[in-house]
């Protein structure tokens, strides 16, 4: 019963380890991109069943509400994800 206890906190321990550098960067990059604009998308159409549709989606991060700037939250996400600095730099595409 003794070897139980530490063996629970190595399992726990492991799966709280850091995040791979490039999955670290991907999920950043996404933050970012919300930090720097609101995001959304409209859909509308018609189909046989129901007729005419629409459908209308908006969404603002905190990090925008509180006018952080992308790059800073970038570097922050990634050093919190994998405790290292970006092993890219981050790059906004407008859309």
């Amino acid at each position: 019963m003794r070897f139980v206890l530490p063996v629970l906190m190595l399992g726990w321990v492991a799966s709280c380890g850091l995040v791979n550098p490039e999955l670290a960067a991907q999920r950043c990059e996404e933050r970012a991109r919300a930090a720097q604009s609101p995001t959304g998308e409209i859909a509308f159409g018609v189909n046989s069943n129901s007729g005419a549709f629409t459908n209308a989606k908006i969404g603002l991060s905190s990090d925008f509400l509180q006018g952080r700037d992308p790059a800073q939250v970038y570097d922050a996400c990634v050093l919190q994800l994998t405790g290292e600095l970006p092993i890219r730099p981050l790059v906004l595409r407008t859309r």
